[in-house]
């Protein structure tokens, strides 16, 4: 009987939401994150064209065959969503001297950016620049496409 009586106690001393979960309030909607719609692209870019970076050979700004395979996937999405500004971030190799790594990675996006405008993505919508050596690349190289 003590067992029964302590147990009642408990439950009439916490919250009903707390005791029943199917007790909440009604029409109360469990939280959500709310996506930022700008995340939800990217995400998106990232999923349909197979990445976000474009590599190359080290020291080289010449586009690899699987580099033109990303940037077809890449264009085709771009294609899709004209309203979207592009900005490609070459990048050089992390051994390089800072000027030599700015410049290859200047290079770089140039290479990517005239390629996306020979796929038929708008000059207007793609930006190019270099980071060099302040945020260096993988040790094959990289340049970013950024869904500004």
């Amino acid at each position: 009987m003590r067992k029964a009586i302590f147990l009642f106690a408990a439950l009439i001393a916490a919250p009903a939401s707390a005791q029943l979960p199917f007790l909440a309030k009604r029409g109360a909607q469990p939280a959500v994150p709310v996506q930022n719609p700008a995340d939800v692209l990217r995400a998106d870019f990232a999923m349909q064209s197979g990445g976000t970076t474009v590599y190359f050979t080290p020291g080289s700004s010449v586009l690899t065959p699987q580099a033109t395979v990303v940037l077809s996937a890449q264009a085709a999405w771009l294609r899709q969503h004209p309203e979207v500004p592009v900005r490609i971030e070459g990048r050089g190799d992390s051994t390089d001297t800072r000027d030599h790594a700015l410049a290859v990675g200047a290079r770089r996006a140039q290479e990517v950016r005239h390629y996306l405008v020979l796929l038929g993505i708008p000059a207007a919508q793609v930006t190019a620049m270099s980071w060099g050596k302040e945020r260096p690349g993988a040790p094959s190289a990289t340049t970013t496409i950024v869904l500004q």
